[in-house]
């Protein structure tokens, strides 16, 4: 695999298990408001992993 492909993969499943943990946590059991704002968190994560997975597509373009 190629460093470009593998980056794109570990970006996708990093924002993938983000999106699958928060999920998880908000409709856990436990059905406390603190357990689904730790839920929300965890899906504000989604956008910045994949904005960064972005940007480091962009940078590695620019060095190929």
């Amino acid at each position: 695999m190629k460093p470009r492909q593998i980056l794109l993969i570990t970006t996708l499943l990093a924002a993938g298990g983000s999106l699958a943990m928060s999920v998880f946590i908000y409709f856990s059991n436990s059905s406390s408001v603190d357990q689904k704002l730790n839920g929300i968190y965890v899906g504000t994560w989604v956008p910045s992993i994949l904005a960064l997975g972005a940007f480091l597509v962009v940078a590695q373009r620019k060095t190929d």
